[in-house]
């Protein structure tokens, strides 16, 4: 099982499609949901939850915040307790070179979240946010990280996609090892104050993923296989003819959140929405933690089978109006469309062993959300 720990609140920056929303967008309304408070830091005994993930003989974690390398210390501490579990963080990066080399060793994946060049990051995360990441990211690698880094962007208005995920695919000053992005929708009632959300999707978004489909296919061809999570997983699958799970992050079956006060939601975007969570670290075994699932409109959705539901929290609260609902969904529509359109291609290729099929593989509901 692969459980997102919650070490803090607290963070750094303030990106404006996280933090900065609270100061702009109107209050949520949640009055059809319980909701209650979690506390900003962990309450429990790390005892506690060692002797929790003690019962998972294939715990996977993954350190998450807030920014988690604020906690470097509890990190350390559950790392040298929590003897058989796998390791995995979610940071910004900021504070990558505080990171003892022992410890850094320990972690298989770090998602770095990064947003394309310096001035689409920066003016996402603030001054100077990029730079610093590929100092600590130059910094790592020079100190032996074997592991694998994962950029993982949050797009939105501001971004080109094309122009960014290029970027950091092509940089030469440092490497990541695959690449993954999440469309910032579905998780504030901040429609009304997007009023170009939709046009920024039809004549930048989409047509930036129809460009890069076209760049991947072109690469693969020459033989060089580019790990972008929302292409690579999709592609597979299609060319394997598995059957995608209710939901491609695993949210709720394979992949948990322990919050900060112990109780264990199926998502860390669940926080404090008591009616779904799934058990606790203090008297629950991991074998009976309850199973969420994508109900709703989701199940009967033409694209089921490629999308998986996109997403277990937006799927319960539903947070965007119908229409907003709609233009998300066109993007993952798009998306199909741009893949399967490759797919005769890509199968044409591993016939030939230009690549294979295995180059496909990857570690499923390790953290990233597959569908943007």
């Amino acid at each position: 099982m692969y459980y997102h720990l919650i070490l803090t609140d607290e963070c750094n920056l303030c990106c404006t499609y996280c933090r900065d929303k609270a100061f702009i967008v109107p209050d949520s309304d949640y009055d059809s949901f319980k909701m209650s408070d979690t506390p900003p830091e962990i309450e429990y005994s790390i005892e506690t939850l060692c002797n929790f993930l003690s019962k998972d003989k294939n715990a996977s974690i993954l350190f998450y915040g807030g920014e988690p390398l604020l906690r470097i210390n509890l990190i350390e501490e559950i790392m040298d307790r929590a003897e058989n579990s796998s390791f995995l963080i979610y940071t910004n990066g900021i504070f990558l070179d505080r990171l003892k080399d022992e410890y850094l060793s320990k972690i298989s994946y770090i998602f770095l979240s990064i947003d394309g060049d310096e001035e689409t990051t920066d003016g996402y995360r603030g001054r100077g946010v990029y730079r610093k990441i590929s100092e600590n990211l130059k910094d790592i690698r020079e100190r032996g990280f074997k592991g694998e880094i994962i950029a993982r962007m949050t797009v939105a208005e501001r971004t080109d996609i094309c122009k960014s995920v290029l970027h950091l695919q092509n940089q030469d000053n440092f490497r990541f090892d695959s690449i993954h992005w999440q469309l910032d929708a579905n998780f504030w009632y901040d429609y009304s104050l997007r009023p170009g959300f939709q046009d920024w999707m039809d004549n930048s978004y989409n047509p930036g993923i129809s460009k890069l489909t076209a760049y991947w296919l072109r690469k693969l061809k020459e033989g060089e296989f580019m790990r972008w999570y929302p292409f690579a997983a999709t592609t597979g699958e299609i060319l394997k003819g598995n059957q995608v799970n209710p939901i491609r992050c695993g949210a709720g079956i394979y992949n948990y959140a322990i919050l900060t006060d112990g109780n264990i939601a199926p998502c860390p975007c669940m926080a404090g929405l008591e009616d779904y969570y799934c058990g606790n670290i203090y008297d629950t075994d991991p074998a009976d933690i309850l199973k969420s699932e994508i109900k709703g409109d989701c199940t009967d959705c033409d694209i089921k089978d490629f999308c998986g539901g996109r997403c277990l929290y937006s799927n319960i609260i539903k947070p965007w109006p119908v229409e907003g609902r709609e233009i998300v969904k066109s993007s993952v529509r798009h998306l199909k469309e741009c893949i399967e359109s490759k797919i005769p291609e890509i199968k044409e290729l591993t016939e030939k062993g230009i690549i294979s099929e295995g180059d496909f593989d990857y570690e499923k509901y390790n953290g990233c959300e597959i569908i943007p």
